[in-house]
């Protein structure tokens, strides 16, 4: 056996324009772009009934079947019940309205969803956002998450090649991984004496690389916790017999022991630190390697698979609990970890299409209701462009869920006119007009996937 250090030809891939050590940039000057912005538009057209029908018609019915529950924890009717309060949050969130005096005044003289006109003041509209339980908003998202995925599972529509690979062998491909809130409006509560920007805490999400559904979510009310904080609730929430995969904020040597024994497979990067000793060299190649090594000290020492890739000219490393390689060959194991970007798409949705960026109000239970709102939201557009999907036989990934979004106000005029009555064929009809179908390239490049199958091959 050979104890090794990671040694010097290979390194973790160094962005040019971004040196090790470098800090991100700070979002919070476009989060202040984004407050602006809402806080000063016009209030936007009512959506038209077709679309207003199909939130109704997923959100509704999950919303009355909490009204038991809303009695049991004490709470009284009035004129802001759940239903209502429900209605006004996903309306506040799909219109983008800017500000509870926008809210109050379109509740006045529209209604929302499936409430009717009522009048109500703004104050009690705001104490009513701070106030309303929001685990009540969470357990109706709890509920609406298995029929989405249940809808996803009936639709014919391609995957990518390692995706549909991995979906015949494992019970599940999930990615997990954690994102800080922006920063809170000051103006409002207890905020006004604060020093500082503060910031409206982190979520975490364990999403369904496939179906780009989320199956559960989290939230923690202190924005600087660590990745490693989430690990119990992850535990808890992933069936045995699937695909795991997370980046270097979850590596824990005691958790991938727990994982190995709950008959989870994951897939993450390796640090460019890590200590191991090398037990078997399977296959090695001026393009790669694949080995079993050893990890950990103590309780924790456990044998992985360290995978290596040279690829655009820097090595990349990987670690996986599938010592096999026939059951998760080295380029499948790679194709899948890059998969894992399909989470960071989806907070891109809800954060800055859908509006996750810009809070009305400074409490947490107000933060929580916007939250679990904004993924109730962000659930309906994936079916809704998985549909989409469907209608044009292409893979999810070759649409744009942004663009479907944006394109809802074409079908809303084209209804209106009469000339359209189902959004579903109507945006599939004017996929590539609206630019719901991804535009290729004029010099495409290459599949990363199908660069990977040559990984190990020294001559193509």
């Amino acid at each position: 056996m050979v104890v090794l250090a990671y040694a010097g030809g290979m390194s973790e891939p160094i962005s040019p324009t971004a040196p090790r050590g470098a800090k991100k940039p700070s979002s919070v000057r476009h989060t202040r772009a984004i407050q602006r912005d809402r806080s000063k538009r016009p209030p936007v057209s009512a959506p038209d009934p077709a679309v207003e029908a199909r939130l109704t018609e997923l959100i509704h019915p999950l919303t009355l079947g909490q009204v038991a529950h809303y009695h049991e924890l004490g709470l009284r009717e009035r004129v802001l019940s759940l239903p209502v309060m429900v209605a006004l949050v996903l309306s506040m969130i799909w219109r983008q309205v800017g500000s509870v005096t926008t809210l109050t005044h379109l509740l006045h003289h529209e209604g929302l969803l499936w409430t009717a006109p009522v009048r109500v003041s703004q104050q009690a509209l705001s104490l009513r956002l701070r106030t309303f339980p929001a685990d009540l908003f969470r357990r109706v998202l709890d509920d609406l998450l298995p029929p989405m995925q249940a809808r996803w599972q009936e639709r014919q529509r391609p995957l990518p090649p390692e995706l549909a690979w991995a979906r015949a062998r494992f019970s599940a491909v999930l990615a997990a991984d954690g994102s800080t809130l922006d920063a809170l409006l000051r103006k409002v509560g207890l905020l006004r004496e604060r020093e500082g920007t503060p910031l409206a805490g982190r979520m975490t999400a364990l999403l369904d690389v496939c179906s780009r559904l989320p199956r559960r979510l989290w939230y923690e009310p202190d924005a600087q916790a660590h990745d490693q904080r989430a690990w119990p609730g992850l535990l808890a929430a992933i069936p045995a017999g699937a695909l795991l995969l997370f980046d270097l904020g979850y590596l824990n040597f005691g958790v991938f022991a727990q994982l190995s024994v709950a008959h989870i497979t994951f897939v993450t990067r390796a640090k460019s630190t890590l200590a191991y000793r090398v037990d078997t060299i399977m296959r090695c190649s001026s393009q790669g390697q694949d080995a079993l090594v050893w990890i950990g000290r103590g309780a924790e020492r456990q044998q992985v698979r360290l995978i290596s890739v040279l690829h655009h000219g820097a090595w990349q490393r990987f670690l996986t609990n599938e010592l096999d390689p026939t059951c998760l060959p080295p380029e499948y194991a790679v194709a899948l970890y890059y998969q894992r970007w399909r989470i960071e798409d989806g907070y891109a949705v809800v954060k800055r299409l859908l509006g996750l960026a810009y809070f009305w109000v400074g409490s947490a239970n107000g933060v929580q209701l916007q939250l679990w709102a904004t993924w109730l939201l962000y659930a309906v557009l994936v079916d809704l462009t998985d549909a989409v999907a469907e209608e044009l036989d292409q893979p999810f990934a070759a649409l744009s869920l942004e663009m479907v979004y944006r394109s809802l106000y074409f079908f809303t005029t084209a209804y209106q006119r009469g000339a359209a009555t189902d959004v579903v064929p109507y945006l599939a009809a004017e996929a590539v007009d609206l630019a719901i179908l991804k535009r290729q390239r004029a010099r495409a490049a290459p599949s990363r996937f199908a660069h990977l199958t040559l990984t190990f091959a020294d001559t193509p």
